[in-house]
């Protein structure tokens, strides 16, 4: 399996529901979850396939939300 690691400005219980459909879009994506309560919001995104990083930045951009990679 396969995990990326985001930075965002995803700040509650409110932005994760706006952000679901979104994440749960990408069909590619096993599983997901965005720590609130760390400084950085970290947003975890599994896969057992290959996915481009960009497809899930462009997806939280559409629900309104920002995203780095941390390496």
């Amino acid at each position: 399996m396969k995990t990326y690691k985001f930075k965002t400005n995803i700040k509650c219980g409110n932005c994760v529901a706006t952000v679901t459909p979104f994440l749960n879009g990408i069909s590619e994506i096993q599983d997901w979850e965005v720590d609130t309560k760390s400084p950085d919001k970290t947003l975890v995104v599994s896969t057992n396939t290959d996915l481009e990083v960009s497809e899930i930045i462009s997806e939280l951009n559409k629900a309104g939300y920002q995203a780095e990679t941390i390496l």
